[in-house]
C-alpha cells in the first residue's frame, strides 16, 4: 500500500524534457510503492502518465494570471490536504508560485527543479524567477545551470543539486536500432550507403547556428575537403517558414544544394544517429542541458558541441586523457567548426567509432534514467525521513 503520496507540478504534459521527467519520476514514485499525483492542464503524455502509474490532477496551472495562480494555490493546498501529500515538487515558474504558496500554507516540503535558464530583465521579472530558487531542495539540471542559478539567487549548497536529466540510453544503442530503420532513413533522405554524414538534429530556430553550419561545409568544400560528405539539417521549421527560407536560399547561393539537406522533422532520432559519422550541435546561446549531445554519442556517435551552455560539460574533449568523446568548438564560429569538422572526417572508420564507443560507456556512465530517478527520490527522502531511493533501487534489481 502507498504510504507516501508526491505531487508534481507542470504546466502541461507535452512532449518537453520537463513533462517526460513528471513522468519518469512518477514512474519511479510508483515502483518505490508511493502515490504519484501530477497537477497539469494535461497534454499528450496524459496516457504515458497513466501507463506508468500516476495519477494526473487538471489544474489551469499554466496560466500567468495572478488570479488563476492564487486560485491554484488554495486548489492545491486542498488536494495536498485531502489526499494526504507529503511533497510538492514544481517544474515551471507559474505552477511553481502556487505550490510554493499551498506548500507554505499546509507546512509541506517544497522541491523545485530547474530545467531552463530565466531572464531577468526587470525588478518584476527577477522577483518572478525567484520562485524556482525558493524550494526547500532545488535541483539543476546541470552543472551550468547551477552556475546559472547561483549567479542570481545564491543558494545554499546543502540545498542545491545537479542531477542531470536521464534518458533511455539503450534506446539508442546502435545494436538496438534495427538496420532497416537505417536504410528507410538513407533512402527517405537519398543517401547512398558509401557517403558519409554529418547531421545536426535540431529545430529551425536561428540561435541553432545552422547557418554556421552550412558556412563549414562550404569551407571544406572550397578546401577540397568535403568529398560525397552530405550535411543533414534535421528538424521542423516549427512555423519558422521565413527562417526556412534563408537557409535554402543560403545553401543554393554557396552551391551547396547537394550537399547540404533541410529534411524536416525525423520521427527516429536514434536510427538517424546511428547513421551518421558526426554530430553537429552549433547552437549560438546556452542551453542548460543539451540532450542532443547526449543522444548522440549514446548511439556512438562523435559529436562536435558549441562551448556555449551545459553541452560542453556532456562531452570529454581532448586532453582529459583516454575518454576523449567529442569536440568543444567556439559558438558562432564557422572556420573553427569547419576545422573539427575535417579532423573527423579525415579519421578512419575505425578510430571514429573508437572515439563513438568510448563516447557511448560515458554516456551510460553518467545519464541513465534510473540514476535520475534514483538521485530525485533522494531528494524526497532527505526532506522526508522515507527510503524512497532505496525501494526503487530494489525493484530495479528485478
Amino acid at each position: 500500500m502507498s504510504d507516501v503520496t508526491i505531487l508534481q507540478v507542470v504546466p502541461r504534459l507535452e512532449t518537453g524534457g520537463s513533462e517526460q521527467s513528471t513522468v519518469e519520476i512518477a514512474a519511479a514514485l510508483t515502483q518505490a510503492g508511493a502515490k504519484a499525483l501530477v497537477a497539469t492542464e494535461g497534454g499528450r503524455l496524459a496516457t504515458a502518465l497513466t501507463e506508468a502509474g500516476g495519477e494526473m490532477i487538471a489544474l489551469p496551472v499554466a496560466s500567468k494570471n495572478p488570479l488563476t495562480v492564487f486560485a491554484n494555490a488554495r486548489r492545491l493546498a486542498r488536494i495536498v490536504e485531502e489526499r494526504d501529500v507529503a511533497l510538492l515538487h514544481a517544474r515551471s515558474r507559474a505552477p511553481a508560485w502556487s505550490a510554493y504558496l499551498a506548500a507554505r500554507r499546509t507546512g509541506r516540503p517544497f522541491v523545485t527543479t530547474y530545467h531552463g535558464a530565466y531572464s531577468g530583465r526587470s525588478r518584476l521579472k527577477t522577483f518572478y524567477n525567484s520562485v524556482m530558487a525558493r524550494g526547500d531542495q532545488v535541483i539543476a539540471n546541470s552543472n551550468f545551470t547551477a552556475g546559472l542559478i547561483n549567479s542570481q539567487y545564491p543558494v545554499a549548497p546543502d540545498r542545491l543539486h545537479v542531477i542531470y536529466r536521464g534518458f533511455d540510453v539503450s534506446a539508442f544503442d546502435a545494436d538496438n536500432v534495427a538496420p532497416e530503420r537505417v536504410a528507410r532513413l538513407r533512402q527517405t533522405w537519398r543517401l547512398d550507403d558509401s557517403q558519409r554524414v554529418v547531421l545536426q538534429a535540431a529545430r529551425l530556430t536561428r540561435w541553432k547556428g545552422h547557418r554556421y553550419t552550412i558556412d563549414a561545409a562550404r569551407q571544406l568544400r572550397d578546401r577540397g575537403q568535403l568529398g560525397d560528405t552530405v550535411f543533414i539539417l534535421a528538424g521542423d521549421a516549427q512555423g519558422r517558414e521565413g527562417y526556412r527560407a534563408e537557409l535554402l536560399a543560403k545553401i543554393d547561393a554557396v552551391g551547396l544544394q547537394d550537399a547540404v539537406r533541410l529534411v524536416g522533422h525525423c520521427d527516429d532520432i536514434p536510427a538517424a544517429f546511428t547513421l551518421a559519422d558526426v554530430a553537429i550541435i552549433a547552437s549560438t546561446r546556452a542551453e542548460t542541458f543539451g540532450r542532443t549531445s547526449i543522444e548522440s554519442q549514446a548511439a556512438g556517435c562523435p559529436v562536435i558541441v558549441s562551448d556555449v551552455g551545459a553541452a560542453s560539460e556532456n562531452v570529454v574533449p581532448r586532453g582529459a586523457g583516454d575518454g576523449f568523446t567529442g569536440w568543444v568548438t567556439p559558438a558562432a564560429d564557422a572556420p573553427a567548426l569547419a576545422a573539427r569538422l575535417s579532423e573527423a572526417l579525415n579519421m578512419s572508420p575505425e578510430a571514429l567509432a573508437a572515439i563513438g564507443q568510448r563516447a557511448g560507456r560515458h554516456v551510460r556512465a553518467r545519464f541513465a534514467l534510473q540514476d535520475m530517478q534514483r538521485a530525485t527520490l533522494g531528494v524526497y527522502d532527505k526532506l522526508l525521513g522515507t527510503e524512497l531511493a532505496a525501494r526503487f533501487n530494489a525493484s530495479s534489481q528485478f
